[in-house]
């Protein structure tokens, strides 16, 4: 892709999506993510009545850039319509008319308990059962024909994983949003310090498989195995020989590697590993760890009465209620990532692998690994034998793909974004919804300038203490592998898919996200000092370098 042109892939502007996608995507993403995303999303906020319809995805030389879609606002917008346009639409626009009416009940009626209910009951099992009948098919034993429909049915089911994925996106972010903005208004304290009383609320944030992880590291001592033994021998030993036993041990083994096995580790692309390609990281975590016994209800009763102390005594009855609420959602935001789109995207990689196989055999393409860069369509007309990427041009889009990052991209395409409407041109009874999503949005995503520092990196501190330890520069899947026990992972940013590795880390450093981001949360659940939004950590980090980071300032020291 020599002399690159960026060109806006519609009216209106593009802002690059640099949180879920640090580099380019592969062409398979770029065709199942968009569409279902953008049904997904948009129920949602129709669901919760806010004036904001969904976000629009689409990709530009395989960067994903997005742009949010308000209510009643034309697809080339570009900025706010005056201040007089605004208000008249807030009144005789039957969309947003309609959607102010359905948010002033959304308190009123707790919807996001309904749609828990709905997690609970329906989707939930119903996506552990479509993974795993997925995931139980022996593919590799598909005869051409059968190949192909399974291809296609593991396609389908990675569209409708993020479909799911993201009906619940307002769902997870809204009760927490409303807590977080409510209790700032009322005290002016840092978002950081009152998010800490959520520490504790999301269990699968410190790790899918928690209680299966914490049963192996029970088994252990009774069993007999000389752990100094074990680590001495390969990781594909190690797991075959947990996994193979007839006790304790191996049924947590084998219950632990079935259901992280095929979950994406890195990220949300198919270029990205799934848990079994990196035994090295599953045997050091298995053999690394110790059951917690940390006793969470007292800690959470402590830092809930040290907020509840600072909120005014006319409020504490509403801060009670959204406390409640926003815990009993909060599992919620890490959940539906681990069963859904991580899950069925993993099983995806495992698919296009198994075609790559497939090709190799015949001769199209000289490594398996390479139909990774390929699209479901062209992959789909190269195992029928028709006219598809050769193995030079997979190998461009790989490079391609390796080579750059967000940073070499325009961070917009199409002129500037305006944000969202100020708050005091809402109708009073729209302002606690939008004060509410805007909260999330700028927590989870905004990072803002900060001057560089010659030995040191500064962010926003998410949970105290003070760790020194080892720096492992996580960009990719190749680099997880490499995660020992105590290291401080550094990365540009985290997903869901990282809690494998969380029991292995003693802190953690990113470049982007704010005090909602996943970073944020699983240190929280860990207890661990982290820093967030550095902007600069992996440029300036060297990898195996020493570092101190001071969760309590928001600094990252170089030591050398």
């Amino acid at each position: 892709m020599s002399n690159v042109e960026y060109k806006a892939p519609g009216p209106g502007v593009w802002e690059l999506e640099q949180t879920h996608f640090a580099k380019p995507t592969t062409r398979y993403v770029s065709e199942v993510f968009a569409d279902p995303l953008w049904r997904g999303f948009g129920e949602g906020t129709r669901r919760y009545g806010l004036l904001l319809n969904s976000l629009k995805m689409r990709w530009v030389n395989d960067f994903c850039y997005g742009k949010f879609m308000p209510v009643g606002a034309p697809e080339g917008a570009k900025g706010l319509p005056p201040k007089f346009i605004f208000k008249l639409m807030t009144w005789l626009h039957p969309e947003m008319r309609s959607r102010i009416k359905q948010g002033t009940t959304t308190v009123q009626k707790k919807i996001w308990r309904e749609d828990m209910k709905r997690w609970d009951e329906h989707y939930k099992p119903d996506s552990i059962a479509r993974n795993s009948k997925l995931q139980n098919t022996e593919i590799e034993k598909l005869s051409d024909a059968d190949f192909l429909a399974y291809l296609k049915e593991v396609r389908d089911n990675a569209i409708e994983m993020v479909y799911r994925h993201h009906i619940f996106t307002i769902t997870c972010c809204y009760p927490t949003g409303l807590f977080l903005s409510k209790v700032m208004l009322w005290t002016c304290l840092p978002s950081g310090e009152i998010l800490g009383v959520l520490k504790g609320a999301a269990p699968i944030s410190r790790g899918l498989a928690t209680r299966e992880l914490e049963a192996i590291w029970a088994a252990l001592p009774a069993s007999g195995l000389d752990l100094n033994v074990l680590r001495a021998k390969s990781a594909d030993q190690v797991l075959n020989e947990l996994k193979s036993r007839n006790d304790n041990l191996g049924k947590a083994a084998r219950e632990y590697l079935d259901l992280v096995s095929y979950r994406l580790v890195s990220g949300y692309d198919v270029s990205e590993k799934y848990a079994l390609e990196m035994p090295e990281m599953l045997a050091a975590t298995i053999l690394g760890g110790k059951p917690d016994v940390t006793d969470r209800e007292a800690d959470f009763k402590k830092r809930r009465d040290a907020l509840r102390a600072k909120v005014p005594a006319e409020h504490h009855a509403e801060f009670d209620m959204l406390l409640e609420e926003s815990r009993f959602i909060h599992r919620l935001r890490d959940e539906r990532g681990m069963y859904n789109d991580l899950w069925g995207s993993g099983l995806a990689r495992r698919a296009i692998l198994e075609a790559g196989r497939r090709l190799k055999e015949r001769g199209v393409l000289p490594d398996a690994s390479l139909a990774v860069n390929a699209s479901h369509t062209e992959l789909v007309a190269m195992l029928k034998g028709e006219p598809g990427p050769d193995a030079a041009e997979l190998k461009r889009r790989q490079e391609w793909r390796e080579t750059k990052t967000v940073a070499d991209a325009p961070a917009y395409l199409g002129g500037a974004p305006s944000g969202p409407p100020p708050l005091a041109w809402l109708p009073e009874k729209a302002r606690d919804n939008a004060r509410a999503i805007d909260t999330v949005i700028k927590e989870i995503f905004h990072v803002p300038e900060r001057k560089a520092a010659a030995k040191a990196c500064e962010g926003m501190a998410v949970h105290p203490g003070i760790y020194e330890g080892i720096a492992r520069l996580i960009n990719g899947p190749a680099d997880f592998n490499r995660l020992q026990k105590g290291d401080v992972l550094v990365t540009r940013n985290t997903s869901p898919a990282f809690n494998v590795v969380l029991p292995l880390i003693g802190a953690i450093v990113t470049d982007r996200g704010g005090q909602l981001s996943h970073a944020a949360i699983v240190a929280r659940e860990y207890g661990i000092p982290c820093v967030v939004g550095t902007c600069e950590a992996t440029k300036k980090i060297v990898d195996g370098s020493r570092v101190r980071v001071n969760g309590d300032k928001g600094l990252v020291e170089l030591l050398g």
